[in-house]
């Protein structure tokens, strides 16, 4: 942003930035909101869920994704997949469950390449007394303070995000690989 000579920010930004799809006001408020509110709902579940269970948004996620599985098992690179995380992430957290007895990693007989996450008993256990509190912070924090017309809106807006940005990612991958790298 350029200032005026009374000091007050303009709208346009510098010159050697024409080419730019500047944010209009409007745009730049929802961003701003969304990019607070995301942070602010985010560090309060976080909080509770490890106040009440000991357990990180990442290490529930995982818990919750493989209690989905068939034989609550998946691929780490499906778990990565389905969880967004880059796979050096998800092996720190991964290995984090498994010291702490919550998951198994095996080869998978499938594919000498692969290794599966599986689920025990510990962890199924910790995930079930987890979820009613992380659910009703969830439910406090976000789902009640929402018309079911602004939690329907948000749910197509990150479908939709989450959509175009998995597409860029796997358009990348194939040129990579077509490229040899």
């Amino acid at each position: 942003m350029s200032t005026t000579t009374t000091g007050k920010a303009t709208a346009r930004p510098p010159r050697e930035h024409d080419d730019v799809r500047w944010l209009t006001a409007d745009e730049q408020r929802a961003w701003r909101a969304y990019r607070d509110g995301t942070a602010r709902l985010l560090d309060v579940l976080a909080h509770e869920l490890e106040e009440d269970s000991g357990l990180s948004l990442g290490e529930y996620e995982v818990l919750v994704r493989l209690s989905e599985a068939p034989q609550r098992t998946l691929r780490m690179s499906e778990l990565a997949g389905e969880l967004a995380h880059s796979r050096s992430r998800l092996t720190h957290t991964v290995r984090r469950m498994e010291s702490a007895g919550l998951v198994e990693r095996a080869p998978c007989l499938e594919d000498a390449r692969g290794v599966n996450c599986t689920m025990t008993e510990t962890g199924w256990r910790r995930l079930v007394d987890a979820a009613p509190s992380h659910v009703e912070s969830v439910r406090r924090h976000l789902v009640d303070v929402l018309t079911p017309a602004q939690m329907q809106a948000l749910g197509d807006a990150m479908a939709a995000v989450g959509a175009a940005l998995q597409a860029g990612c796997a358009q990348a991958e194939a040129a990579a690989e077509a490229s040899g790298r």
